[in-house]
């Protein structure tokens, strides 16, 4: 198709399924910025973990400034324009929320097993976090910090906190803001 590369923007909200659909030569550069998608590899996380998480969410993943992420993929895609932004890249904290307490927990869900499968975990834990009263807390285990669920929970109305716990091993806590 003429043109197809063309109208085709990598910007902050583009998806990576959508990017490497338009753009396959760019797996490889993405893999080395973001190894954590190594798995992407595998068609079922293709179809859904790519088809969900934006550029923005990718960068947090890999702690990579986003104007960095975006401009090296556009050079290699054979765009010109510089993406500019002020951004900064989301950090894990260190510093634990006043809200968050491991007494407060009331469900874990480990989703290596999920994501290992292939399946997507945010569906189950939407419903999970249902059934949450004030100040009960939700745990989530994945391997990589769940950029795309987080932006969910909070745009739902969730408290989230993230940390690491040992070599790809994340923890994100949501709790319904009373």
């Amino acid at each position: 198709m003429e043109g197809k590369n063309s109208d085709f923007q990598i910007s902050p909200e583009t998806k990576i399924g959508a990017l490497l659909d338009r753009f396959p030569n760019l797996e490889k550069t993405l893999l080395e910025m973001v190894p954590e998608f190594k798995k992407l590899r595998n068609p079922i996380l293709r179809k859904t973990i790519a088809r969900v998480t934006s550029l923005r969410q990718a960068s947090t993943v890999a702690k990579i400034p986003l104007a960095e992420m975006i401009n090296r993929l556009r050079n290699e895609a054979g765009i010109q324009e510089e993406f500019m932004s002020d951004e900064a890249t989301v950090s894990l904290s260190k510093e634990v929320p006043s809200w968050f307490s491991t007494t407060r927990i009331v469900q874990s869900l480990d989703a290596r097993p999920m994501l290992e499968k292939g399946e997507q975990p945010i569906n189950k834990v939407f419903t999970d976090c249902k059934n949450l009263e004030a100040g009960d807390i939700y745990e989530l285990i994945t391997p990589f910090l769940p950029a795309p669920l987080i932006d969910t929970a909070e745009k739902q109305g969730y408290l989230t906190w993230s940390k690491i716990e040992g070599e790809g091993v994340f923890k994100t806590y949501l709790s319904p803001k009373t």
